[in-house]
């Protein structure tokens, strides 16, 4: 029987390759996926790939590089780049390429070979927990050009793209990471909504497609997405005619195996058509072991030969990046990307104001990057505070503040201390570096360190003198 490890894509903890991850790479182990806990800095992370390389040289590394808020190669300091949304709403695929080349270039330095991006859903609901500025737009002809844009700059630098989250993330109220959400939309909403973007991506030359875990009751009403073979082989195999590699979501999220435990995920997802499992952080080879136990007891020997023999093309297609560091970032500068900031009428900084960044929880996506304005820019006073808590007792009584927090609205404590600021502070702002979903002063549509930077320009440009 073909060896399950051959279809695994476990994740480690730590900075350096454990001794179990090499004997299993060693033994036929597809490769692994990299994730914010195993970077200190982009050449440690190198080393590590290259630890990777000198087991198996061939060995898919695969990583989440979105270029924005989701970040592993900048975990430590936040990425340069504005994210999918922003270029969304400059909607200029000229520099959507420039953007995705970038990525790809700094991956191909680091010896990664797939990249699980770009996000393909649509984000029509503006209250998405986990989607948000991850996705290019909320119109599908919008999201599908910019999708197909970064898909063939990507493809043609050399590193692997996986388009996601597939039939669509975009209208849900939950977090997949979390629980399992439901989308209950007719196929026809589907096809009109959601399918457009990952038709593009496939038509740009996608070589991977990465499932969903979520429920679509009227398309299938058992299965999510992940485990449905209606939807991976109906609707992506058959209808969109994709022939490469399904890559499931990770598989340690609850909306795959909260309820079943990880080694059941694996088989119902393999058995219904994915080819290469993702499984999250913290592997270990027990838990690949019960992982090969539950496939030889649940999927056919003729469903994994095919997946195994799809991950194999997949790597036989991947070359090498560049031998040398990339030259830095790449993409809009903070002027141009400031023109596409939702800015209301008549809203400036007062030049002493306050700048106060609210933390929230973060999604498991995105972590713990560095976020917003940096906290350690020359002339720049950063005052930081957690939801939930007052600002900070140094300020003024009316001293006015630039209030920055990510998705304002779907906190109740920071949307009721926007309004708290705006009452009794004249001439504050209130700064959104999420999706917006209520009134904002400023929604700058990304919250990633590149971003940052673009809003002290923009403030700056406006008379704030820090």
């Amino acid at each position: 029987m073909t060896g399950v490890d051959a279809v695994l894509l476990p994740g480690f903890r730590g900075t350096e390759l454990p001794a179990w991850v090499a004997d299993r790479l060693r033994g036929g182990l597809a490769g692994v996926c990299l994730y914010g806990e195993n970077v200190v800095s982009g050449p440690q992370l190198r080393d590590l790939v290259a630890q990777i390389r000198a087991v198996k040289p061939d060995a898919l590394v695969a990583i989440d590089e979105e270029g924005g808020d989701v970040t592993r190669v900048h975990y430590a300091t936040g990425s340069p780049y504005p994210g999918a949304a922003l270029l969304g709403r400059l909607d200029d695929v000229a520099e959507t390429s420039v953007v995705a080349r970038a990525v790809a270039d700094v991956l191909g330095w680091i010896g990664a070979d797939l990249n699980l991006a770009p996000v393909a859903d649509v984000n029509s609901d503006p209250r998405n927990p986990v989607i948000g500025v991850r996705s290019f737009g909320a119109e599908p002809g919008l999201v599908a050009r910019h999708v197909a844009a970064f898909t063939r700059a990507h493809e043609g630098a050399g590193v692997a793209t996986s388009v996601k989250h597939f039939p669509g993330h975009g209208a849900t109220s939950a977090d997949s990471h979390l629980a399992l959400p439901v989308v209950d939309a007719a196929l026809d909403v589907l096809r009109e909504r959601d399918l457009p973007p990952f038709r593009a991506a496939i038509d740009a030359g996608a070589r991977t497609v990465m499932t969903s875990h979520i429920l679509l009751p009227q398309v299938d009403p058992e299965n999510p997405a992940t485990f449905s073979p209606r939807i991976l082989g109906g609707l992506l195999r058959d209808e969109l005619g994709f022939d490469g590699v399904i890559v499931s979501d990770a598989l340690d999220m609850a909306g795959a195996s909260g309820e079943i435990g990880i080694p059941a995920a694996a088989a119902r997802a393999l058995a219904a058509g994915c080819d290469l499992l993702c499984l999250g952080t913290g592997g270990s080879p027990e838990q690949l072991d019960a992982i090969a136990d539950a496939v030889r007891a649940g999927v056919t020997e003729g469903r994994l030969a095919d997946a195994a023999s799809r991950v194999a093309a997949l790597v036989a297609s991947l070359r090498g990046g560049p031998a040398t560091p990339v030259s830095g970032p790449d993409g809009p500068g903070a002027d141009r990307l400031a023109e596409a900031f939702q800015v209301a009428e008549g809203a400036r900084p007062a030049p002493d104001a306050a700048l106060v960044v609210v933390e929230t929880t973060a999604n498991i996506a995105v972590g713990h990057a560095p976020w917003g304005p940096p906290a350690d820019l020359a002339g720049v006073t950063v005052h930081r505070v957690v939801a939930g808590e007052p600002l900070p007792a140094d300020l003024g009584p009316e001293q006015p503040v630039i209030l920055v927090a990510k998705d304002v609205h779907r906190h109740p404590s920071v949307a009721a201390l926007a309004d708290v600021v705006r009452a009794s502070r004249p001439g504050s702002l209130v700064v959104d570096m999420g999706w917006p979903s209520g009134p904002v002063d400023v929604a700058t549509f990304g919250a990633s360190a590149g971003v940052g930077l673009a809003l002290l320009h923009w403030l700056r440009e406006r008379g704030w003198r820090g």
